[in-house]
């Protein structure tokens, strides 16, 4: 076997079936040993939890070829740490630390002949989820659950690559206060479907949502968390307890200030600031970095970079750092790097 014949540099940001995933069961109060399948298709009961009362939560990182030529993934044990959150909050069983870290490494390891290349830009999205599985019809967690692990090969999240985008600010709530905003479960992205496809539909790449109690300070996107610059070359990035904790917004902080040197800000930030900003961006694991070019504020247009149709220098310098890590061509912070 050799790398699958595909056209590395041109994949959308889509599903394509693999070789394996991974799958273990949860029934009478225990988790099964899991196992690799080539079987990718799910038979559940039609009144499975997942489908009356979306009792559901997802991970997503990357595994990458370096230009050593390893395959490498990026900090899987926050994914794990992150999922165990979430699954706590919605009252799922918490599939062990060790045995995710695992399951994602053996499920890279049997779908290796799909890790893209080096250099193509793409890369092999990992996507860790699980579901609450038996009949449900009562309001109440279900009492039988799948983790899952499917892998696919994937082009830039946004086409044309790191390109300034348009973005708008909301007047919806993708979360409530004191709600699910700050895990992964997938209720939180049904709420943003119809915004999102009414901000394409407008011609925007993306939706900013404010905090929902007072729609005063900057939250997140519908996928991404936001980070700022000063006129001065400091990183600032929202605060709030109703935001995913990113992965990739936590190691972009800790590029900044431990490699960087730069001066760091966690807080809330007001809408009425953006102005003041030199440059934005938008960050998560399918994007790293997209910067953004322009903010609508419900007419008012808010430019950054100066308006140039690049990454601002001060966010490229955080960009090219991260992904130096990720790809091999720079040192990584001791964990950062698991090799398959």
């Amino acid at each position: 076997m050799g790398k699958k014949n595909l056209d590395w540099g041109n994949l959308p940001f889509g599903y394509i079936k693999t070789s394996k995933s991974f799958v273990a069961t949860y029934k009478n109060g225990e988790w099964s040993e899991g196992k690799l399948t080539s079987n990718h298709s799910i038979k559940i009961n039609e009144c499975a939890g997942v489908l009356q009362y979306a009792q559901t939560c997802f991970e997503g990182l990357k595994a990458y070829t370096t230009e050593h030529g390893e395959i490498v993934t990026f900090r899987p044990d926050l994914n794990a740490d992150r999922m165990a959150d979430s699954c706590r909050r919605l009252e799922m069983p918490v599939y062990p630390k060790e045995k995710f870290i695992e399951a994602v490494l053996k499920t890279v390891e049997a779908n290796k002949d799909w890790v893209p290349p080096y250099g193509s830009g793409a890369t092999l999205y990992i996507r860790p989820y699980m579901f609450g599985s038996n009949a449900v019809i009562g309001v109440k967690p279900a009492d039988e659950y799948q983790f899952r692990i499917l892998v696919t090969p994937v082009g830039p999240y946004f086409k044309g690559g790191v390109k300034p985008i348009t973005v708008r600010i909301s007047d919806l709530d993708r979360a409530a206060p004191h709600g699910t905003g700050d895990i992964k479960a997938g209720l939180n992205y049904a709420m943003s479907l119809h915004n999102i496809v009414d901000a394409h539909k407008a011609g925007y790449a993306e939706n900013i949502y404010l905090d929902p109690a007072t729609h005063t300070y900057l939250e997140e996107t519908g996928g991404a968390n936001i980070i700022l610059i000063t006129k001065d070359g400091k990183l600032v990035t929202p605060k709030s307890s109703s935001i995913l904790p990113s992965i990739t917004r936590r190691s972009l902080l800790v590029v900044a200030k431990d490699i960087l040197k730069m001066e760091v800000e966690e807080r809330q930030i007001n809408v009425n600031e953006l102005s003041d900003f030199a440059e934005c961006g938008l960050c998560g694991t399918a994007a790293v970095i997209s910067p953004i070019g322009k903010i609508d504020d419900h007419g008012k247009e808010i430019i950054f970079n100066e308006g140039k149709a690049e990454m601002g220098p001060v966010l490229k310098k955080i960009y090219d750092t991260l992904t130096g890590i990720q790809m091999g061509s720079l040192p990584a912070p001791e964990g950062w790097i698991y090799t398959i």
